[in-house]
């Protein structure tokens, strides 16, 4: 079955990490160093600004929002007075960090680039870093091609990551203390991208089937965004594609959301440059109905 969008919100530069939280959705816009909300009625609003790109969002158990600062590789808190350094990140991410999840204890689990693919560096896996909300730091997974969305299942007791450069979808088991073991493939879809990718130029002309934002439904099926494939997919544990949604550009994120968590929101956009998403303002926030409601973190 391929479903059809519609337009929620659009003029954004990037927008990535969608939570659905508080009857809103919650998202980042990369560009204008904002933290958004726009609800069903596709009225927006800036939350908080965020020195250094925001990405990444969750929140504590009592409610406070977590945010990533991406080029700042620090884990910030909104506080009702503002902003509050969590963690300095820049001691185990030596690029940009990303996108995260928050499991229902706090703990946050924040991925990074690895390597500086901006200036055409050669390919250097990355970390897993979980962040306690007391602000410790420690690396629970290494050897990771980069990682991107990840969500936790509603026992709380699975991870999955999107490894982006690996085309796979990979799951740990959830300790007591928060620490990652049992690391496995959940979904292989497409050639992993071992060597020579040094730039999103090359990424997009090798053709291969790349995840990016995902989330998890009732059924255990994960929707994940394919960001060069202009689409997302729904995948079963094992990498049967069930399910797409097409779009016009790139799919960047994926949420699941709405009252009864049956809407698919989809993040879009032309470009993830700097200069370019500011000229076009092409990002947007899409939506399409789907059978399944969503399930777990986020």
């Amino acid at each position: 079955m391929t479903l059809k969008t519609k337009v929620l919100l659009e003029g954004l530069t990037f927008g990535e990490g969608p939570r659905w939280h508080d009857g809103k959705l919650w998202f980042s816009d990369f560009h204008t160093n904002r933290v958004m909300t726009v609800g069903l009625d596709g009225k927006a609003e800036t939350i908080v600004e965020v020195p250094g790109m925001p990405s990444g969002l969750g929140w504590l158990p009592d409610g406070r929002l977590l945010v990533v600062s991406m080029t700042g590789r620090r884990l910030l808190r909104l506080d009702p007075e503002g902003l509050t350094e969590v963690a300095d990140l820049s001691g185990l991410a030596q690029y940009p960090c990303n996108d995260m999840v928050v499991d229902k204890s706090g703990r946050a689990y924040v991925g990074h680039f690895g390597y500086d693919i901006g200036a055409g560096k050669p390919f250097a896996p990355a970390s897993i870093i979980m962040v306690t909300p007391d602000g410790s730091v420690s690396v629970v997974a290494d050897d990771i091609y980069f990682p991107n969305g990840s969500v936790i299942t509603p026992d709380g007791r699975t991870l999955i990551v999107a490894e982006t450069f690996g085309a796979r979808l990979t799951a740990f088991d959830i300790q007591a203390d928060g620490s990652l073991t049992g690391r496995r493939v959940w979904a292989q879809l497409g050639e992993a991208l071992q060597s020579g990718i040094s730039s999103m130029a090359e990424l997009a002309a090798s053709g291969t089937v790349i995840p990016d934002g995902i989330c998890l439904d009732a059924e255990g099926a994960i929707w994940a965004a394919i960001p060069f494939g202009q689409e997302v997919i729904r995948v079963r544990e094992g990498g049967e594609v069930i399910d797409r949604v097409k779009v016009a550009t790139g799919a960047v994120a994926c949420m699941l959301g709405g009252p009864d968590r049956r809407t698919l929101f989809i993040m879009t956009a032309e470009t993830s440059q700097p200069d370019e998403a500011k000229a076009k303002l092409s990002g947007r926030v899409e939506m399409v109905k789907v059978d399944v409601p969503g399930a777990g973190l986020p």
